[in-house]
């Protein structure tokens, strides 16, 4: 089984004009990413986010930043399917908690059961309390996290708070976060690191899983962070183009149950889609990539590959 996560980097579907048009990979708050010339190279960067999935070859794809269910079932169908992607017959995107339409998303070739979102989750709904400064009544999940059982494998695709524009304020936010994926994963099986699940998405820690000091400690603890199979170098997975920077806001977190039985399971980054300004990629990249735009996000996709886990059983947790 194949699995990819992806931050899309806002993929939104408008009707402009009585047209269906999609936004481009941009988030608007760089130099010359707005206006008229930015808006023109809108529909070759989905082009280009279509050919970097069908390029994974993924049997189910976690995807991050797609606007509803509408612009999934569109891109899918218009654009993914013209890239020589497979078909993706099973498709999810829940609404989340972040107003600008950045929910979660799963394209699967596989049959999917136990599809559940934790929007609405609470502190208080799991005995805690929100961090300083926030309302009691604020979900703690900044979009959402959507659980999912494909085969013997149960998911659990997440996109947490970034650690901008206060990486201080959003520290303890993100680490609420972690808390409670750990606590959904303990709420389900009676013996977590028997079962086999995986955490995986952006968890936007700028110190990656398994640092100390990460807001991520809580599913480290639990966990196995399949990135350190990678050599370190290798792990980043982010460009911002606009200020040149690097990160590994991406992870996948495996059960230790999972890690175990696929111990020569590595993840790998799939780059060809990121702007030719991330120079610290030398590899080969999509036609049509530019300098800076187009291009398929300003992430990377990780891939990870479980050989023979379609047909496999899960251990009793």
């Amino acid at each position: 089984m194949r699995i990819a996560t992806f931050n899309v980097q806002n993929l939104r579907l408008r009707r402009i004009a009585g047209r269906q048009r999609f936004d481009g990979a941009r988030d608007r708050d760089a130099p010359g990413d707005d206006g008229a010339a930015a808006a023109a190279l809108d529909l070759a960067d989905r082009r280009l986010t279509a050919r970097i999935i069908a390029e994974a070859r993924a049997d189910v794809v976690c995807l991050q930043e797609v606007f509803d269910r509408a612009t999934l079932d569109y891109f899918h169908d218009h654009l993914l399917r013209h890239a020589g992607a497979p078909s993706y017959p099973h498709r999810v995107c829940e609404p989340g908690n972040d107003g600008g339409g950045r929910d979660l998303a799963l394209l699967s070739r596989l049959p999917l059961a136990d599809v559940q979102g934790h929007a609405r989750l609470r502190a208080r709904d799991m005995g805690r309390g929100n961090p300083p400064g926030v309302h009691r009544d604020t979900p703690v999940f900044r979009r959402d996290c959507l659980r999912a059982r494909v085969g013997p494998l149960t998911l659990f695709l997440c996109h947490f708070k970034a650690p901008w524009p206060d990486p201080e304020a959003a520290w303890p936010v993100r680490r609420l976060e972690a808390e409670a994926v750990r606590w959904l994963i303990e709420a389900q099986f009676p013996d977590p690191a028997r079962a086999w699940w995986l955490v995986l998405g952006d968890l936007n820690d700028p110190e990656g899983v398994a640092q100390p000091g990460s807001a991520l400690e809580p599913l480290a603890e639990i966990g196995v962070d399949l990135m350190a199979r990678m050599p370190k170098a290798e792990r980043w997975t982010f460009h911002e183009g606009a200020g040149g920077r690097y990160g590994r806001p991406d992870a996948l977190l495996a059960s230790p149950a999972l890690a175990a039985a696929w111990p020569e399971a590595r993840p790998q980054a799939l780059r060809a889609g990121l702007s030719r300004d991330a120079e610290r990629y030398g590899g080969p990249r999509l036609a049509d990539v530019g300098a800076h735009r187009p291009h398929a996000s300003d992430h990377a996709p990780l891939l990870i590959a479980f050989d023979g886990m379609a047909g496999a059983k899960a251990p009793e947790p």
